[in-house]
């Protein structure tokens, strides 16, 4: 597959997906100063024993896996804004 000329290379540092089937929320995300294990893996929602969280190295091996802070589950970017109000 070709490229374009001027393509540059990026990378996603925060995603969050919501299943309404299963009733979990996954949320991946990129932490840039941890160097051994920079991509995390939370998984939240009703699972036995609590809430996950899964750290990647960055060749993709499972680096470690514990228990999630469901306090921290929360987008970075994300900030309040009040609520949204419809028009006609």
């Amino acid at each position: 597959m070709g490229l374009k000329t001027n393509a540059q290379a990026w990378t996603i540092k925060e995603q969050t997906i919501e299943d309404l089937a299963t009733g979990l929320t996954l949320r991946f995300r990129v932490v840039p100063e941890d160097r051994e294990a920079p991509f995390r893996l939370q998984i939240v929602g009703d699972l036995p024993f609590g809430d996950r969280e899964i750290a990647f190295g960055p060749d993709g091996q499972e680096a470690c896996a514990s228990m999630a802070v469901p306090s921290f589950f929360k987008p970075g970017w994300l900030t309040a804004t009040g609520e949204y109000q419809a028009t006609d």
